[in-house]
């Protein structure tokens, strides 16, 4: 199954916007993919899946994270909800799509670009899993297309989204080995 009809297969729950922000508007699908990295975890998929929500509330619910949102106008600024199911939300995402454990959409939005990064696990032999993530996004525009070189010119993206994938796989297999 190809990813845009493993996307296409789950609709996301539709979820009101909160007074006072506009709702994201974009259809997952029909962002431009940018990359996918993955890392292999010594642990089953179900370890994987528990450990990106502290991962992600680790790095993106910090005070940078939400001025950094605030700063570019992101329709999402702090955390709401319940990460496990549409509707959540961390400062610059909301969550699109929660299927259990194999994947996690989330899609974002401010002034220079649409988002969306997508969990997903993949089942290896011997209770062990495979963690990618992929990112894609549109830039419109002269500014969007500035933000873009400096934030996938100056490779930061990777390091970020590497850092994250370590962090997934440690967590995970901490909780498995009792660390």
């Amino acid at each position: 199954m190809s990813t845009t009809e493993e996307l296409e297969a789950v609709k996301p729950a539709a979820e009101p916007a909160r007074k006072g922000r506009r709702a994201i508007d974009v259809p997952l699908e029909k962002l431009p993919p940018i990359d996918e990295h993955e890392i292999e975890v010594d642990a089953p998929a179900e370890a994987a899946w528990a450990a990106i929500f502290p991962t992600l509330e680790h790095s993106l619910d910090t005070k940078f994270g939400r001025r950094y949102s605030e700063k570019v106008g992101a329709i999402e600024t702090d955390c709401h909800g319940d990460l496990h199911h549409p509707g959540g939300t961390l400062p610059g995402f909301v969550v699109s799509r929660a299927i259990a454990p194999v994947m996690l959409a989330l899609l974002g939005e401010h002034k220079f670009s649409k988002y969306a990064i997508v969990f997903r696990i993949d089942l290896l032999p011997g209770q062990r899993s495979r963690v990618r993530l992929e990112t894609r996004a549109q830039f419109d525009g002269t500014r969007g297309r500035i933000y873009k070189l400096g934030v996938l010119g100056t490779r930061g993206h990777v390091l970020v989204v590497r850092r994250i994938l370590r962090a997934i796989k440690r967590r995970a297999e901490r909780s498995v080995n009792g660390g």
